[in-house]
C-alpha cells in the first residue's frame, strides 16, 4: 500500500492491487473516501470524490483537507499511478507540512 502523502494526520495513497480507473484513497483514523480521476484525452477534467464500500467516510474536515491535496497534487498524482502501476518503480512518501488553501 504505498503512501503517497501524509497531511496533518491524512493519508493518501493507492492500494497495491488497485484498478482502473486511476483513483486515490483517502484515509484518517479508521474512516476512508476515495478521488477518482476523469480524463478527456490526457487532461484531467474532473476530480469526482465518493465514498468507499464498508468504510465510514472521511469527516467534513478530513474530506476538505483530502479534496485540497488531491486538487493540489492531481498532476503529481496521475504521474505516481503510473510510476507506480505501469513502470513498477517505487513510490516515496511526502509529507506535507504546510496548510494547502
Amino acid at each position: 500500500m504505498p503512501k503517497l502523502y501524509e497531511y496533518f494526520g491524512l493519508a493518501v495513497l493507492f492500494y497495491s492491487n488497485e484498478h482502473e480507473p486511476i483513483h486515490v484513497h483517502g484515509k484518517y483514523q479508521n474512516m476512508e473516501s476515495k478521488a477518482e480521476f476523469i480524463f478527456q484525452g490526457s487532461e484531467i477534467v474532473e476530480i469526482r470524490f465518493s465514498e468507499v464500500k464498508g468504510k465510514k467516510p472521511l469527516p467534513l474536515g478530513q474530506l476538505k483537507q483530502f479534496q485540497a491535496v488531491v486538487e493540489t497534487y492531481s498532476a503529481e498524482i496521475v504521474k505516481m499511478w503510473w510510476d507506480y502501476f505501469v513502470w513498477h518503480m517505487p513510490i516515496e512518501s511526502q509529507q506535507i507540512t504546510r496548510r494547502l488553501r
